[in-house]
């Protein structure tokens, strides 16, 4: 619902007609996109008690759910430089920050989130399973396919760490750089309020950024004879689920141009029904 309520906000008021209201836009329904990939079916085993899932099932959960990390890396970074232009480049930021610019960063960012997990997928449906079928996980997670495998998964791992130095890597750094910038600029400003306001524009997508990637990197970037199962599935429902949740709260709670268009429509309604 908080997710739906950015997009319909986004696309009924004017004022939200922005860069950065459009890469939040997209974020949520991404949002709500991951969580239909693993809670629907969850649910269903939770209500029904179907502990069921066939194969191929299993193995598009698994497609979408790395869709669903790959595409946020990408678009917190293009969030993350639309912040740097705004906080650094002030004067400039409309020319910078054009239509044509900001589609053709989402629509890369589409596109290359479909295309890498590709991989993953392929090589997964191709292993043998033996013995026990059964997932020790509430969704069909990578790293449980790869413990109930007979095959030999060093290739699947080292094609983990290589997307990840070629794509999640360098989209934290990029990330990582643009704050840096940002920080330093907020910095120089004199007056305090204007410190404030330069902050508070750019603190939202900063704590989204920091929860995220906190999750994906205890969950994925560890060796993995330093992971277990209890704790992968614990920091996996943090992304699955707290995550979708926490990010329309954190941008509504934080920003006072969503909490005037909530109000402008309230406001609105009101007229039309009295």
């Amino acid at each position: 619902m908080g997710n739906l309520t950015i997009i319909a906000l986004t696309c009924l008021d004017p004022c939200l007609h922005t860069p950065m209201y459009f890469f939040l836009c997209n974020l949520a329904f991404l949002d709500i996109s991951s969580t239909s990939v693993t809670l629907p079916k969850l649910l269903d085993i939770f209500l029904r008690k179907r502990q069921r899932i066939s194969a191929v099932g299993c193995f598009t959960q698994v497609y979408f759910f790395l869709i669903s990390v790959c595409e946020e890396f990408f678009l917190l970074t293009a969030m993350a430089y639309d912040r740097y232009v705004a906080i650094c480049h002030p004067l400039h930021y409309t020319v910078i920050m054009n239509p044509r610019l900001c589609g053709l960063m989402v629509t890369c960012t589409w596109i290359f989130g479909f295309l890498f997990p590709a991989t993953h997928t392929v090589l997964l449906s191709r292993f043998s399973y033996c013995g026990s079928n059964e997932i020790n996980h509430f969704f069909c997670d990578l790293s449980a396919l790869l413990k109930l495998s007979c095959s030999s998964t060093s290739a699947i791992e080292f094609i983990t760490y290589i997307m990840g130095g070629f794509a999640a890597l360098p989209c934290f750094i990029a990330t990582l750089t643009s704050y840096v910038y940002i920080i330093s600029t907020i910095l120089r400003i004199h007056s305090a309020e204007g410190r404030c306001k330069a902050f508070s524009t750019c603190s939202s997508h900063l704590t989204v950024v920091i929860i995220f990637c906190g999750t994906i990197m205890c969950l994925y970037a560890r060796p993995t004879t330093m992971q277990s199962m209890h704790q992968n599935k614990l920091f996996a429902l943090l992304y699955t689920a707290l995550v979708p949740m926490m990010n329309p709260l954190i941008y509504s709670l934080k920003n006072r141009e969503v909490k005037e268009a909530l109000r402008g429509v309230f406001v609105f309604n009101r007229k039309e029904f009295s």
